[in-house]
């Protein structure tokens, strides 16, 4: 999808919505992404972290440990 398309499509969706709260953390969420710099994140993770995070991958490549999304979504159906 081109920018062009992108941001009329996001205009859209933000003019659909008639809550405003959600409007108010969507403003928010954006906001904070626009600001962020590229690896910023990473660069604050302790070195425990970083060994989580390439844990969590490595074991994410094996089938066996996924769950589905259905799944997911009836276990935390209340927050949804």
């Amino acid at each position: 999808m081109q920018e062009t398309q992108l941001k009329t499509n996001f205009h859209q969706l933000i003019d659909s919505i008639d809550n405003e709260q959600l409007l108010s953390k969507f403003y928010g969420l954006m906001s904070q992404s626009r600001n962020l710099v590229d690896g910023q994140l990473w660069n604050k993770l302790t070195h425990d972290e970083l060994e989580d995070l390439e844990l969590s991958y490595l074991e994410s490549e094996n089938p066996e440990n996924l769950i589905t999304h259905s799944e997911i979504q009836k276990k935390h159906s209340k927050w949804l």
